[in-house]
């Protein structure tokens, strides 16, 4: 299989670099998987969990959001965050949820929306997290 080159960029740090079989993102549009030779394009990202894998193996990284551009210098990923689920702290994590839960009645109108659809992103990573296929 033909690989290409991966650059994951967070604000703290180089959190991926390197070559690469293949890239699934969660897309704001839609998930999208990025293989060498992909058409030049540059998408918004949800987020979600962003899966590399090279040689059959799948390492999965949380992405709160940013920019993946495919180019043909491979695909770089600017992330608002990135972790790596070797790195989650799973208990934070909940009790990150539990707190934008009770945050909740402090927003109104655009803000709520806002706060409910973040909340509901988040939500949708834990469960994909607990997914039996994520262990």
């Amino acid at each position: 299989m033909a690989t290409f080159h991966f650059d994951l960029v967070s604000p703290e740090k180089l959190a991926f670099s390197g070559e690469v079989d293949q890239v699934d993102i969660p897309g704001a549009e839609g998930d999208f998987g990025v293989l060498a030779g992909h058409a030049p394009v540059v998408a918004a990202v949800r987020p979600g969990i962003l899966t590399v894998t090279t040689g059959g193996r799948h390492e999965k990284i949380i992405v709160l959001g940013g920019l993946a551009e495919v180019s043909e210098k491979g695909l770089t990923v600017l992330a608002d965050v990135a972790t790596s689920l070797d790195e989650l702290d799973r208990v934070q994590f909940a009790e990150t949820i539990a707190e934008m839960e009770e945050n909740l009645k402090e927003h109104e109108g655009s803000e709520l929306d806002q706060a409910i659809e973040r909340l509901d992103h988040f939500k949708s990573i834990q469960h994909q997290l607990n997914a039996t296929a994520m262990h």
